[in-house]
């Protein structure tokens, strides 16, 4: 049966925010959303029993409990919740997967932040937009996130997650930054950190080792990242343009 599982009830929240980060294009909305997990500490809140999630076990190094793939984190100091995933959700049960978290979402009145990469050569700095959906675009223009500058569109479960926020008019934010197609990009992901869930939250999280561990980064990821490649748009999210006559 699909549902979440809390497994501290004592922890409570007031209108907290949620960090997404389900593995996507550069793998952007993974490693930022791990950094924040990891630099706040964060503790394992609950777990994610949904449609559209294989059903495997999850070991980490030095710890003998085994999680599932899916996870929820919270920091209830901060007002924070962040979801972790170490498997991409399968395109057929995006849409079962997205009403189980979205619903849950809605009943503990949490505003999700839904983190997406755009294929782009970079010379400089990513780019950041924003998008919303409900009352999500207050949360942007507080934090001065300026919209996309071109039509496109969200793929993957990051995009069924969003396409149901608006389908019901729910409160949303999606993140979209210009990132590298082929590779793990730890740039794009502080870029998401500083520049847009950071403002958003108002919550500061240290993204400097982000950099300064690029390249173990890079390395521990490109497995997954050529997995993400391979399993095509309905498994990895990204963000694309839809182009003039499309």
């Amino acid at each position: 049966m699909a549902r979440i599982t809390v497994h501290d009830e004592s922890v409570s929240f007031d209108e907290p925010f949620l960090v997404e980060g389900l593995p996507g294009l550069g793998l952007v909305g993974k490693i930022a959303t791990d950094h924040i997990v990891r630099e706040l500490e964060m503790s394992h809140y609950a777990s994610v029993h949904c449609d559209g999630l294989p059903r495997i076990g999850v070991y980490h190094q030095e710890d003998d409990e085994l999680k599932p793939p899916v996870r929820l984190y919270a920091d209830p100091d901060r007002g924070l919740l962040a979801l972790q995933s170490e498997v991409p959700v399968s395109g057929s049960g995006a849409p079962e997967f997205a009403a189980c978290v979205s619903s849950w979402l809605e009943e503990e009145d949490v505003t999700p932040i839904y983190l997406s990469g755009r294929p782009a050569e970079k010379e400089s700095s990513p780019e950041l937009y924003g998008v919303a959906t409900g009352d999500g675009r207050r949360h942007l223009d507080e934090a001065g996130i300026v919209p996309p500058r071109e039509t496109g569109f969200i793929s993957g479960p990051t995009g069924a997650l969003l396409n149901y926020a608006a389908e019901t008019d729910l409160d949303s934010v999606g993140l979209v930054v210009e990132s590298n197609p082929k590779f793990p990009d730890p740039e794009a992901a502080r870029a998401l950190v500083k520049n847009g869930i950071g403002p958003i939250t108002g919550v500061e999280v240290d993204v400097d080792s982000l950099i300064e561990q690029a390249e173990e980064i890079r390395e521990q990821r490109e497995q997954l990242a050529q997995r993400m490649q391979q399993a095509g748009e309905d498994e990895s999210s990204q963000a694309r343009p839809l182009g003039m006559y499309q």
